[in-house]
């Protein structure tokens, strides 16, 4: 225990896609030593997970963590659950839609915050965004405030007098400046997966929300996008 308390370290959600990448790289660039954790939580893929690997050795973390959450026993969502996984339709966002996974978030930050404790962690990050991202109300600011005030509250180190911060660094950028931002990290998005409905080689679908937001945000920053995709545009 006093190796790993003589670190500043961070917890870093890891999911496997350009955001998640980009709020590691930041956290490593702060100059946290990073412990990635990452779920396989009987979503539609494996490739997500596999992506999150490459990107964890590719940061050279000190530690990557994978936790089985079964949400697909509770269902309730196109990427846990026998439901189709809709294409994206406009840009705007009018209702939360049917792949937000019920409380994911909730239950991943939960996670994280109990390794972070034992590690002894000052901060747990998370690439939440709520710009340019699909109307989940588990990626808004007013959710990462609330839990990181709950997170204080409920934990012996907030009780003692210390203090656990949830840091969201991309949660204001659209998906263009995240891409800008990781391009002069020196990021390889071409390890990172972010399509909810891949084929079996895996190659984005190209059609569903999380597909659109990517593509956009690759024109947008006028970077060359490195996905390989099953369906033309």
């Amino acid at each position: 225990m006093n190796e790993i308390n003589d670190k500043r370290n961070a917890v870093v959600l890891l999911s496997g896609g350009l955001d998640s990448y980009t709020t590691a790289a930041v956290a490593k660039q702060d100059g946290f030593a990073i412990y990635a954790i990452s779920f396989d939580y009987g979503q539609r893929h494996s490739f997500e997970l596999k992506a999150a690997k490459k990107i964890a050795q590719s940061l050279g973390v000190k530690q990557h963590l994978q936790q089985v959450v079964n949400l697909r026993a509770i269902g309730g969502s196109a990427l846990t659950d026998d439901i189709a996984v809709p294409e994206a339709n406009t840009p705007s966002i009018s209702e939360i839609p049917i792949t937000y996974v019920p409380a994911r978030n909730t239950i991943f930050l939960s996670l994280a915050l109990s390794w972070a404790e034992v590690l002894g962690a000052e901060s747990i990050f998370i690439g939440a965004n709520a710009v340019d991202y699909s109307g989940y109300p588990d990626c808004r600011p007013e959710f990462i405030e609330s839990f990181e005030k709950m997170a204080n509250l409920a934990t012996r180190i907030g009780v003692e007098g210390g203090r656990i911060k949830i840091s969201a660094p991309l949660i204001d950028l659209s998906k263009a400046e995240i891409i800008t931002k990781g391009i002069a990290l020196g990021l390889d998005y071409s390890l990172t997966h972010s399509c909810y409905d891949p084929d079996q080689l895996g190659r984005a679908c190209g059609k569903c929300d999380s597909c659109y937001l990517r593509r956009k945000g690759f024109e947008e920053a006028g970077v060359t996008d490195p996905t390989e995709y099953a369906s033309p545009r």
